[in-house]
């Protein structure tokens, strides 16, 4: 397996304010400057510096010049690359003065990516403990290890090799991690270690998680601010689960019409929360509009109304008589306690308005009694909602594939997101950097049509540069939210990224378009060159759906990671499923960002399968061929031996020091073909 050795840094404080993954990035800056005598100087930064995403709108490269030559006498004096990241970290505290001192929080959905100042909140700590020790306190493997305790680091310790991480996944979404493919021995080496780590990365990213800057090293040495954020996601997505018409159709209540179901359909989960909880507490005569689970929760009297509506029959008059915050607030937990909810916060929580725990307070409230109708003709709407099965598979795994980019849009929901064209801007920036000509673009939110039409209209013009089918397509297209043109386009666009991925991974290429054939080509010989028979005729050829190729297919490229004991003939319906989901989970844990599901195998959808094919392709190609051939014994276990010999196939490339960025920031994502498997779907005829 690839090294995961991390960036080191000798300075212990220096090294907790960076994770691997910015490291990394850094550490590529700083070696760039390197004049012919392998020197840095000060004087060598504020070009680069002025560069970085992170600094790029705060200051002009001069001020950057100013700054550091407060600390530093003379500008052409050597530094190393511990005195770099200290004035990156001078700049980036000037950075957050300017901004006004904004305090840094770990929200739900975003990934924490600041390096400064990492406080983690002991009162959210306690309440994923919790919510751990509440729904694994009966699994097999962690039983013996829970509960947790919240005083101390008990919770980090767990987190190490990888185990919890994975299993809290299944919790979150089930079946998302086929659990056969976990390393669950009691004691783990490094490699099995990494693995697992690989797979819960990967495995976060195809439930919705974003987790751009964090890497497998950074989880291995359970960095508390990167692990809680990941943790408070997860749990997020599983409190969030049924916030939708197709979980909970009686949500049809909230709206009057049609036209407003499908707005309702595009809502992010926690802003159809929000207009759940201001539905019940209009109900109630409540006269103010909660916009956040925040400043507008503080005094506790939305939670006194909304539980007063929801369960009239524990209400207490004295809950809102109480002048006390934190009075009121100990009733209005004693009030919800009455209704089964549990306790993810504390009245301290409520009174200083903790965003994650309030917003999770308040899912489980949903959860226990929505107080919807279940006769409402309403629901009728959502019946009458189109539910293509197809549609929406490839929706979900688009939606995905963007939100794992590392864009600054959040995507929810992929026909009505798109459709002000910012983020098709956003992620072309990301595959083709460059292209986008930001001075005619309008970002959200946009109050004039003709500025959607515009973004949109750029969008089609990159399309066609970048050769695209886009024949009588125009941008209002877009705007008026046409499905099939828009899952043309995208899967175009994910084509494209995969292929140029490729194409810039490979020696032997020298600039030659990397096409779908080449793809199938290489597939078929890595699996003939280790004397076995199976081929692929095609990318729809439906002997691919026993899920045998691909099994032989990744134990090709990496001889160790199949357990032949778990794979099945693949006779039955039952048995393709085992071994599709087996395939899925084994090549995430290879290091493969893949968002198809089980089915896509078992039915072999054409575009999936070849976006799973790429994606294997890609990893083997950034594995230098000495790895390859040999593997530490001890992380050769007997049990996941390949049946068939291994030989190296000499299509491998040798991969070049520095690896395509295309989908990342000048801070790169892990090294793991994660990112990139999502980036990568090549694109078949549509």
């Amino acid at each position: 397996m690839s090294s995961f050795v991390g960036v080191l840094v000798s300075d212990p404080w220096l090294h907790s304010q960076f994770t691997q993954v910015e490291l990394r990035g850094l550490k590529s800056k700083f070696l760039s400057m390197r004049n012919q005598s392998g020197q840095v100087t000060m004087r060598d930064l504020p070009p680069v510096m002025a560069k970085l995403k992170a600094l790029i709108e705060m200051f002009t490269e001069e001020e950057i010049t100013g700054i550091l030559g407060e600390s530093c006498s003379d500008m052409s004096d050597e530094i190393d690359f511990e005195a770099f990241l200290r004035a990156y970290l001078n700049l980036q505290s000037r950075t957050t003065a300017k901004l006004g001192g904004s305090k840094t929080s770990s929200a739900f959905l975003k990934a924490t990516t600041t390096t400064l100042l990492h406080t983690i909140s002991e009162n959210e700590k306690a309440s994923y403990v919790a919510h751990i020790n509440s729904y694994l306190g009966d699994d097999p493997f962690l039983k013996k290890y829970l509960p947790l305790d919240p005083a101390t680091n008990d919770l980090f310790n767990l987190a190490k090799d990888g185990v919890l991480l994975c299993k809290l996944i299944n919790v979150a979404v089930p079946g998302t991690i086929d659990e056969r493919a976990i390393n669950t021995k009691r004691v783990l080496n490094p490699w099995e270690r990494n693995e697992n780590h690989t797979l819960c990365l990967n495995s976060a990213k195809a439930i919705g998680c974003t987790v751009v800057n964090i890497g497998t090293q950074d989880l291995i040495e359970a960095r508390p601010h990167l692990l809680l954020g990941l943790i408070s996601q997860i749990i997020k997505i599983q409190l969030l689960a049924d916030l939708n018409l197709k979980k909970t159709p009686q949500l049809v209540e909230l709206v009057d019409d049609s036209k407003d179901v499908e707005e309702l359909m595009g809502l992010a989960p926690e802003k159809v929360l929000l207009r759940w909880m201001n539905f019940h507490l209009k109900k109630a005569g409540y006269k103010k509009p909660i916009t956040n689970f925040s400043s507008d929760v503080k005094d506790g009297e939305a939670y006194a109304f909304l539980l007063n509506v929801l369960a009239p029959e524990h209400c207490s008059p004295s809950t809102l008589d109480t002048k006390d915050p934190t009075e009121r607030a100990n009733l209005i937990l004693e009030h919800a306690e009455r209704m089964n909810c549990k306790r993810y916060l504390t009245p301290k929580d409520i009174v200083e308005g903790s965003p994650n725990l309030n917003l999770a307070f308040v899912a489980q409230v949903f959860h226990q009694r929505n107080g919807l109708s279940v006769d409402s003709k309403k629901i009728s709407f959502a019946e009458m909602m189109p539910d293509d099965v197809q549609v929406s598979r490839e929706e979900r795994c688009f939606r995905l594939w963007i939100n794992s980019l590392g864009i600054s849009t959040y995507v929810n929901n992929v026909f009505e997101d798109v459709r002000n064209g910012w983020v098709l801007l956003e992620v072309l920036d990301k595959v083709s950097p460059g292209s986008v000509n930001w001075k005619h673009a309008t970002k959200p939110p946009i109050k004039m049509p003709f500025r959607k039409v515009e973004n949109c209209n750029q969008v089609v013009r990159i399309g066609k540069q970048l050769k695209f089918s886009l024949v009588n397509v125009a941008g209002n297209d877009i705007v008026q939210g046409n499905k099939k043109l828009i899952l043309a386009f995208l899967w175009q666009l994910m084509r494209f990224n995969m292929l140029q991925l490729l194409k810039n991974l490979r020696f032997h290429s020298q600039g030659k378009e990397m096409r779908d054939v080449d793809i199938l080509n290489w597939a078929n010989n890595k699996v003939k060159n280790t004397g076995r028979t199976s081929q692929m005729e095609s990318f729809k050829d439906k002997n691919l759906s026993n899920g045998i190729f691909f099994l032989e297919f990744l134990s090709a490229v990496e001889p160790r990671v199949v357990n032949w004991n778990l794979v099945t003939k693949g006779e039955s319906d039952e048995e393709k499923k085992l071994n599709a989901t087996y395939i899925i989970s084994v090549a995430r844990k290879l290091g493969c960002s893949i968002f198809l599901l089980p089915e896509d195998i078992m039915e072999v959808n054409q575009k999936m399968i070849l976006t799973l094919t790429a994606s294997i392709m890609y990893w083997s190609l950034q594995q230098p061929l000495a790895e390859t051939e040999s593997t530490p014994a001890e992380a050769t276990p007997t049990s996941e031996a390949s049946p068939a010999p291994s030989v190296n196939s000499e299509d491998d490339s040798v991969l070049t020091d520095e690896i395509s960025n295309l989908t990342i920031d000048e801070v790169a994502s892990d090294t793991t073909p994660s990112q990139i498997e999502n980036t990568d779907t090549p694109v078949t005829d549509l």
